[in-house]
């Protein structure tokens, strides 16, 4: 897979500081050691980022009349990468702007949908315990409607569902796919961002590419574009877009990264609210009263479907529940999916045991996979050296992936 430029660059070291309180970021400095080796964009990380104190700016309103004037302006710079839209995607995108998805003082209709659509009854399930009755005394948690705002979170998912075959109009495939989201885990790590960044880069990642072809010089843009974007929209003080170049070896300016910025967001409708596994994971985690190394490792099996093509197929609140049910199975003597857990993310044992047993497939492949970069990272103490663990090698994940189909 060739990316553009290759260059000379000294071989760095990672200092990082901390910025303010624990939702604020850290902000990765770069120091030059004197030796130089040659490298493609896509190896090593380690250009030399000049640390800036990011501000918060005073948001300013934006004019309906200019952002609509802004969305028929074409991108010259970049033209060759943006053919017409197929037939097929402009009639979706008519009829989604006719039908808008209703907000969420509307719930109490996507409420009635799911329920008729779900697989199970409370009269069903009989020892489902209520995990927010302890919560009615804090307003921050909102207990009195949050079950009606994950079922609007799983009407989102399923509206901005990526298409499983979307890879077979492109002229990128699904290991080249794989190589950028490696080399994006460890940009996310030296920059010490959100865990929901990395997350919601891939979402943007996909649901771009699913739309919009694009040429194999042009993919690393594209991926630094989409976490740029990304950083934007969750967090407190966001890379600086100088940042992006360097980390990238200059193979791209400035000016086509916020270019590409443009002609992403029209792709995807300004729609970046798509929910994240992390988020059904945390409900879960809750209902199941987990602790932190079985959460941890539910995290690591997440991280680990974001390089592989064929998870695309499956909407965030699967995989977050699957990854919490193999995580049980792992590191349980006794696993049980209860009827508390089996309520609160909407998924039987049964209907969750296909994706665990890809799952399983995915940590044996992980021990030989030359791309380790998830798998180095939650090697960490930080993240309590979950992906050494023995239970990882059991019997039980062993027959599992034999089942795998």
């Amino acid at each position: 897979m060739a990316f553009r430029a290759t260059r000379n660059s000294s071989s760095t070291s990672l200092h990082s500081t901390r910025i303010g309180s624990n939702r604020e970021n850290d902000v990765a400095a770069f120091k030059s050691k004197g030796q130089t080796t040659s490298r493609p964009a896509l190896g090593t990380i380690g250009n030399v980022i000049s640390v800036r104190d990011n501000k918060l700016k005073g948001k300013k309103e934006i004019n309906k009349s200019t952002l609509s004037k802004g969305r028929n302006t074409s991108l010259k710079s970049i033209s060759e990468l943006a053919p017409n839209r197929t037939s097929k995607v402009a009639e979706k995108r008519e009829e989604r702007a006719k039908s808008p998805a209703p907000s969420l003082f509307e719930c109490h209709t996507i409420s009635e949908e799911v329920e008729t659509e779900a697989a199970f009854s409370e009269q069903q399930l009989q020892n489902v315990e209520d995990i927010d009755k302890a919560d009615h005394e804090n307003p921050q948690l909102v207990s009195q409607y949050v079950n009606d705002i994950y079922k609007y979170m799983r009407h989102l998912e399923r509206e901005y569902k990526v298409s499983s075959d979307y890879m077979e109009h492109q002229e990128i495939n699904a290991r080249m796919r794989a190589i950028l989201i490696d080399w994006l885990v460890q940009v996310h790590l030296r920059f010490h961002l959100l865990q929901e960044t990395l997350f919601l880069t891939i979402s943007i990642l996909d649901r771009f590419l699913q739309v919009q072809q694009v040429s194999r010089n042009k993919l690393q843009l594209v991926g630094v574009t989409a976490m740029f974007l990304a950083s934007k929209y969750e967090e407190m003080y966001a890379p600086e877009i100088g940042d992006f170049v360097y980390i990238t070896d200059n193979a791209y300016n400035k000016a086509q990264i916020r270019a590409m910025e443009c002609l992403m967001l029209r792709a995807i409708d300004f729609s970046l609210g798509k929910p994240l596994c992390l988020h059904f994971l945390r409900r879960n985690s809750k209902a199941g009263g987990v602790d932190a190394q079985k959460h941890t490792l539910a995290k690591y099996l997440m991280e680990l479907t974001l390089q592989e093509y064929d998870f695309v197929q499956y909407d965030p609140s699967e995989i977050a529940a699957a990854a919490l049910l193999l995580s049980l199975k792992v590191l349980d003597d006794d696993p049980e999916w209860s009827d508390t857990l089996h309520y609160y993310s909407t998924y039987s044992e049964d209907e969750l045991l296909p994706i665990v047993r890809k799952m399983c497939k995915l940590l044996v492949k992980s021990e030989t996979a030359k791309l380790k970069a998830v798998k180095n990272k939650y090697a960490s103490s930080k993240f309590m050296k979950i992906s050494t663990l023995s239970n990882l090698n059991s019997s039980t994940v062993t027959e599992l992936a034999s089942q795998a189909t």
